[in-house]
């Protein structure tokens, strides 16, 4: 009975201890879920009215506007085409170019002096015949003669012709042609009767007008290409033949719309991004991202990322850009 009575008494103790121990962690979760605070919350400034005037900020409310189509594309300083040829592709190379043209000359020069002997020839022989002294036979190789170099020098003539003026002429350059490769697909968005608008690549600043020209067809048939001319003035010597330049085509078609805002107001990041800053309460700043789809002069026209209304810096922007990111102006 005693032994009984001992089991009896550690049994709830033994269950008691149990109750008691430290349950096992429980396993990690395979993945975990956190609310992040919006893009517009990390970009908010508040600046003093004190800080506004030494800025210089100065806001504008944005509206409807509309630009022409115009598509931006690169091109290269080529010389223009001479009388009867065609312009030059590529005259990067200007040293195998002239080597071509010396050989072509070369080659004129030789076929005009053995037509000038044929015709000596067909003269001689025709006078004999006259003077019945000569055979008919002889009169009629030298006149067959006489046709194939004619045909040699003007097949020479010609071939000259096709490599474009001389490159000592290249010393004056008041008058350039822009050879612009556009994929087959899109010539016919291009309007051929508008002039294109040229800048160097890189440059902001103003661009100039060149002239749609006709030219002889010239394409590339591996990137797809087809080439378009244009006559560009150049007297104040700006460019040079095989620079690289932007064009701006326009685009048939009518016109972009969509709200407008000055180009001053839009800043860019280091990826790329366009953006400005909207003045969404008094003193209170947001930089918003915008994408453009297109610009004329100091306008540009946005595809998305404002409302109709909307006030945004116009002065100042990049100096919010700055305090923003702790850079110095």
């Amino acid at each position: 009975m005693t032994a009984l009575r001992s089991i009896l008494v550690l049994v709830p103790i033994c269950l008691l201890a149990a109750c008691g121990s430290k349950p096992s962690a429980a396993p990690p979760a395979p993945a975990k879920a956190e609310a992040v605070v919006h893009e517009s919350d990390l970009l908010r400034l508040t600046l003093t009215r004190e800080a506004q005037a030494r800025l210089g900020i100065a806001t504008i409310r944005v509206g409807a506007g509309s630009v022409s189509a115009k598509r931006a594309t690169s091109g290269e300083i080529v010389v223009p085409a001479g009388v009867g040829g065609v312009p030059t592709n590529s005259v990067s190379n200007l040293q195998q170019l002239g080597i071509q043209q010396v050989a072509a000359d070369g080659e004129v020069a030789r076929t005009r002096a053995q037509l000038g002997l044929a015709r000596i020839a067909f003269d001689r022989a025709a006078a004999l015949v006259r003077e019945e002294a000569g055979s008919v036979r002889a009169r009629d190789e030298a006149a067959a003669a006489l046709a194939a170099a004619k045909a040699a020098a003007d097949a020479a003539s010609a071939q000259r012709r096709l490599l474009g003026p001389a490159i000592r002429s290249l010393a004056d350059q008041s008058a350039l042609w822009v050879r612009v490769p556009v994929f087959g697909s899109d010539v016919g968005a291009v309007e051929r009767g508008r002039a294109a608008m040229i800048r160097p690549l890189g440059d902001t600043g103003t661009a100039r007008a060149a002239r749609p020209v006709q030219a002889p067809p010239s394409a590339n048939a591996v990137a797809g290409t087809v080439d378009l001319y244009f006559a560009l003035d150049n007297r104040n010597g700006a460019y040079r033949v095989g620079q690289r330049v932007g064009v701006t085509l326009p685009i048939a078609g009518g016109t972009t719309d969509g709200l407008s805002v000055p180009t001053s107001a839009i800043v860019r990041d280091i990826y790329g991004g366009d953006w400005v800053y909207a003045k969404t309460a008094p003193d209170v700043f947001i930089r918003q991202r915008i994408e453009v789809a297109s610009t004329q002069g100091d306008r540009a026209i946005l595809a998305r990322g404002l409302t109709p209304g909307a006030e945004v810096v116009t002065a100042g922007a990049a100096e919010l850009f700055g305090t923003e990111f702790g850079v110095a102006h």
